[in-house]
């Protein structure tokens, strides 16, 4: 089967993860209807979906049906939106743009952003339980506890702590900043690579290189991210940039320099794309996905 153009494929991806989001995100009558206009405006707002085009790619080597694996996809960005609708707060982060727009507490509140971050966080995991995401629902279940894991203590907040406590701590080495990033980013990642696996009901070994890949494909965009927050420029990237350095954080840059910190992150995209030698099926996608996470300039 022929494989479409990297930009070609992601488009696609994102249309239809759009699409069913929009179904899925329905304004009501009534006063809630507010906070769900909220939860549109966050995850319907642009972006590269890059987390559910992971979890498309993966499904493919499996033989996946779209809606199962589209269903997944869905709930990853839901859980990706909730956590920068957070990220954003005064509280956390304190910034005024997104993607180039109002953060949801700027154009709509703190109280009601707050809340729409909670609405999509709940929303994933009612998408993945429904019998639309798998016929077996072991594998819903499996879903389910795998994104818990992921999103929580363990995974996403677990890094969001630590990441607020780095602030303070300009002296972490790069096993702290790269155990932080882990979490924090590489978490939901590597969800979204193994989701595929998941529903395929994938032989272990092919679970493990799908983690593989997305360990060091989540360290690659951390890179990559850091480096933006250095050269990168509002326009560019759609949010502010200079953060890091400001608050006196320790980053992989801060750490590495400029050049050292590109030439790792080449070397976790070479390291990635190996980890996916074993798979008879075509990952050309997966291996593009590894090269346009350091290339991107936003």
């Amino acid at each position: 089967m022929d494989v479409p153009p990297f930009d070609v494929a992601l488009s696609d991806a994102a249309s239809d993860v759009d699409a069913l989001m929009d179904r899925l995100i329905v304004v009501p009558e009534g006063p809630e209807a507010r906070v769900v206009e909220a939860m549109r405006y966050a995850a319907l707002g642009p972006g590269k979906r890059l987390r559910p085009f992971l979890v498309l790619c993966s499904a493919g080597l499996f033989g996946v049906g779209r809606r199962g694996a589209l269903q997944a996809a869905a709930a990853v960005e839901m859980v990706h939106a909730y956590s920068l609708v957070h990220d954003d707060l005064p509280a956390m982060d304190n910034s005024d743009l997104r993607r180039g727009r109002p953060t949801c507490h700027k154009q709509f509140d703190d109280a009601t952003a707050i809340l729409a971050g909670d609405g999509l966080l709940t929303l994933a995991f009612e998408v993945l339980a429904q019998p639309h995401t798998h016929a077996d629902p072991a594998v819903r279940c499996e879903l389910v506890t795998a994104l818990a894991v992921a999103a929580g203590n363990q995974g996403m907040v677990g890094g969001q702590m630590f990441d607020l406590l780095a602030e303070h701590r300009p002296d972490l080495d790069i096993g702290a900043i790269t155990r932080l990033q882990r979490l924090k980013t590489g978490a939901l990642i590597a969800f979204s690579c193994e989701a595929g696996g998941i529903l395929g009901k994938a032989p272990h070994d092919a679970r493990v290189a799908l983690r593989g890949y997305a360990h060091d494909l989540g360290l690659a965009f951390q890179i990559a991210d850091d480096l933006l927050d250095v050269e990168g420029s509002p326009d560019q990237t759609g949010k502010p940039v200079g953060q890091d350095a400001a608050a006196g954080k320790a980053t992989f840059v801060s750490i590495l320099g400029v050049p050292r910190a590109r030439a790792q992150a080449e070397l976790l995209v070479a390291q990635a794309v190996a980890h996916l030698d074993i798979f008879d099926a075509n990952t050309e996608l997966l291996r593009q996905t590894a090269r346009f996470v350091v290339e991107r300039r936003a």
